[in-house]
């Protein structure tokens, strides 16, 4: 009967639910006196779970991509998602979702809640000077007073996902580019610099918290993340000009 309930679960696509499911009915039946979900292993019952990876550039194409999305001549504020994105490396969702009462600019800091967020625990983005530049742009065209990349419907809801996509595609990088992709490239560079792995991982909102520790850690290294992101935005632009670039200088 559990492994009937379990394959339900899997013929309908949700192969990661299949699999939780059977870790918490293992879990649960671990306090009775049999456990028949003991006897049951994953690998042997469900199909293996695909890993999705998101196309992405290497990161030697970084600076021409840097360029295109500067000289991008479709929609303003389009321009202005990509080049956010970039300094920030956030996710599309999060990104396209963003509110203007997320943001304190005069704390440089970008704060997503917990309900936005793909594991449900509140997020701090630290902004460089550049990203607040790109913010000042975006609220100088007024677009909105509640959305920062509200739809072109202007029907209360966010751009779509597929803008950032299809802009990528119109600056000639289909099939090679994501908006997912700045999170793989900016985690390769910032490591290959010498940064601290927590750091990192933290700012990507990688790590895993519960909900009991999410309110004490989710500002965990705050200031080194900030210095990481004003690194990380001068980087960019010292690419993007051909300018020596330095090591970065608080690794």
């Amino acid at each position: 009967m559990l492994l009937m309930a379990i394959k339900k679960i899997e013929a309908r696509g949700a192969l990661d639910i299949a699999k939780c499911a059977l870790t918490t009915c293992n879990q649960v039946m671990g306090l009775a006196e049999r456990n028949p979900a003991a006897d049951i292993k994953p690998l042997d019952v469900l199909k293996p779970t695909k890993k999705n990876n998101y196309a992405r550039l290497d990161q030697k194409e970084l600076p021409e991509l840097l360029r295109k999305i500067d000289a991008y001549d479709g929609q303003p504020l389009t321009k202005l998602a990509l080049q956010l994105m970039t300094l920030t490396f956030v996710r599309t969702s999060e990104l396209i979702g963003a509110r203007w009462d997320e943001i304190e600019l005069d704390k440089k800091q970008w704060r997503i809640p917990a309900e936005r967020m793909k594991m449900k625990t509140p997020h701090i983005v630290p902004l460089s000077d550049q990203a607040i530049d790109i913010l000042t742009k975006i609220k100088n065209l007024s677009a909105d007073e509640v959305l920062l990349f509200p739809s072109e419907r202007r029907d209360g809801k966010s751009m779509s996902n597929n803008t950032i996509l299809y802009a990528l595609y119109r600056l000639g990088y289909h099939s090679r580019m994501t908006g997912h992709g700045f999170r793989g490239i900016a985690s390769t560079i910032l490591h290959e610099r010498g940064y601290n792995h927590d750091h990192i991982e933290l700012q990507l909102a990688h790590s895993k918290r519960d909900a009991v520790s999410a309110s004490y850690n989710h500002a965990l290294y705050l200031e080194p993340r900030a210095r990481m992101m004003q690194d990380w935005a001068d980087y960019l632009e010292a690419i993007k000009t051909g300018a020596t670039i330095l090591p970065f200088k608080a690794a």
